[in-house]
């Protein structure tokens, strides 16, 4: 096996990671309704929020990879939900969805041989493809890391 596949085979991996902690999967199962919008003490956001941010900011990085029109979000506001609570009953479980659908693209764009992951993103300001790609992964296994101190904190989570 080649470098390049082994390299490309490990960034998909590590964009679902759950060999050294909880993956994203585990930190957002079974939360219950009334848990997802409650800012517990000790914590500076809602198990809603830290999924929202991880949603946005995944999608953002997306967006700003394989979009030549790509525009740039203003931070923090738009990466943040103003509201601790989902604004429906379907929110939770769309989020989700629409982070794994995101997520499954980034995969294809690492496993893409096409797509040179040293390149410099055309309409970046120097940023390469695998800087994105390990940019994601570190900020979700952050805010995981968040969401299951979350799910402590409300004695949700053994």
């Amino acid at each position: 096996m080649s470098i390049d596949t082994s390299l490309r085979e490990h960034l998909g991996r590590l964009l679902a990671w759950e060999d050294a902690h909880a993956g994203f999967e585990t930190a957002v199962k079974e939360v219950p309704p009334p848990d997802r919008g409650t800012v517990p003490k000790g914590s500076a956001y809602s198990a809603w929020q830290l999924l929202e941010h991880l949603r946005i900011t995944q999608h953002d990085i997306l967006d700003f990879c394989i979009n030549p029109g790509y525009q740039e979000m203003e931070w923090p506001r738009d990466y943040w939900p103003a509201e601790a609570a989902p604004p429906s009953e379907t929110a939770w479980d769309d989020s989700i969805r629409q982070f794994l659908d995101d997520r499954q693209k980034l995969q294809a764009l690492a496993a893409d041989p096409s797509v040179d992951l040293a390149a410099r993103i055309p309409h970046g300001k120097g940023q390469t493809y695998l800087r994105e790609l390990l940019l994601v992964a570190d900020h979700t296994a952050y805010h995981v890391g968040q969401l299951v101190l979350v799910r402590r904190l409300l004695g949700d989570w053994s």
